[in-house]
C-alpha cells in the first residue's frame, strides 16, 4: 500500500493505494510550506496522518509520496522539508518517504514519462523543464507577493490593488461589495495575518472572470494577467528546453480560462496539449504504472 498526497494551496488530496487500486481518498485544506502559518500546517496536517493511519488499518504502509508547494532538501533541521520528513517518519517509521516539489507533479501528471514542460496555473503559478524523469530546469515562482503571475491569485491581487485606490469601474466595484466585505482593515488583515493569503486573493477570480466578455477593465485584467506568465516564465522555461517539448497546464483556474489562455498563447507560436483542471487523477495513474 502506498499513500499519494498532492498539496495546492486552495486543498490537499491524500490517496492511499493497495496494490493500485484506491483504497480510500479524501480532501483536507491545501498547504503551503513555504508561506503558509505554521499551526495551522501542523492542524491540517495532523488530521491527513490520522486520517491515512486509520484507514491503512494493521497493512503495511510501503511509501509515501507527498507533493507540495515550499519543499526542498535542507540542512536547517527547522526548515519546512525536515519537519514535515520528521512528522511523517514518526506516524510511519516503516514506510519510504519520498517529498517532492509540486512541480513533478504536475510534470508527472501531465508529461508521464514523456520529456516536456509543466505549469501550474491554479491559486498560485509556477513552470519547469521536465525530462521525463526529474525537473531539469524551473522558474522560480516568488510566491504571491514576488510572483506568482497568471494565477488566481496574482489576478485576485491586481484587482484589489486597484480596488482600494479607486481604480476599479463603479458597477463592478459595487457588485463585488455585495458579495463580499471589502473594508480595507478587512482586506489588510486577510493578506497579511490570514492562513492563506493567496487562497483569500485567488478566491475574488471567478467574479472577475464572469464579467471578462461584458467589461472592458475585467478582460484587460485577465488578459494582462496571463501574458506575464507567458513573457515572464513560460519564454523563459522554453528558452532554457532543448527541442520542441509537450506543453502541459494543471489547475483549476487554467481549466476554467483555457480558450482565453489558448488564445493568447497562441499570440506567441504556443500550443498547450494538455489541461488538467487537477493534478491527482493523473498522478494516481502515473504511481499505479
Amino acid at each position: 500500500m502506498i499513500l499519494i498526497v498532492e498539496c495546492g494551496a486552495t486543498k490537499s488530496d491524500w490517496t492511499l493505494l493497495d496494490r493500485g487500486v484506491v483504497h480510500k481518498s479524501f480532501q483536507t485544506e491545501g498547504l503551503n510550506f513555504s508561506s503558509g502559518d505554521e499551526e495551522f500546517i501542523a492542524r491540517t496536517l495532523e488530521y491527513g496522518v490520522l486520517t491515512s493511519r486509520d484507514a491503512a488499518d494493521s497493512a503495511c504502509l510501503d511509501a509515501i509520496y507527498f507533493y507540495a508547494a515550499g519543499l526542498f532538501p535542507s540542512d536547517d533541521p527547522s526548515s519546512p522539508y525536515n519537519i514535515l520528513y520528521g512528522c511523517l517518519s514518526r506516524n510511519f517509521p516503516d514506510s519510504k518517504i519520498y517529498l517532492e516539489n509540486d512541480l513533478l507533479a504536475a510534470a508527472r501528471a501531465v508529461c508521464g514519462h514523456d520529456a516536456g514542460i509543466a505549469c501550474i496555473l491554479g491559486t498560485g503559478s509556477n513552470v519547469s523543464v521536465y525530462d521525463g524523469v526529474t525537473i531539469v530546469s524551473r522558474i522560480p515562482s516568488g510566491g504571491f507577493i514576488l510572483g506568482d503571475e497568471g494565477s488566481a491569485g496574482a489576478l485576485g491581487k491586481r484587482f484589489i490593488e486597484d480596488y482600494i485606490k479607486g481604480m476599479v469601474p463603479e458597477c463592478v466595484a459595487l457588485a463585488f461589495e455585495e458579495k463580499y466585505d471589502l473594508s480595507y482593515s478587512t482586506i489588510v488583515r486577510n493578506v497579511y495575518h490570514g492562513n492563506s493569503p493567496a487562497a483569500y486573493l485567488g478566491k475574488f477570480a471567478p467574479d472577475i472572470l464572469a464579467f471578462y466578455d461584458d467589461n472592458r477593465y475585467m478582460s484587460n485584467l485577465v488578459d494582462e494577467n496571463f501574458r506575464r506568465f507567458i513573457e515572464r516564465c513560460l519564454l523563459l522555461a522554453i528558452h532554457r528546453s532543448q527541442g520542441p517539448l509537450h506543453l502541459g497546464v494543471v489547475g483549476g483556474f487554467a481549466y476554467a480560462c483555457r480558450r482565453i489562455f489558448d488564445r493568447l498563447a497562441g499570440e506567441y507560436d504556443l500550443h498547450v496539449d494538455k489541461y488538467l483542471a487537477s493534478p491527482s487523477e493523473e498522478l494516481i495513474k502515473f504511481h499505479q504504472k
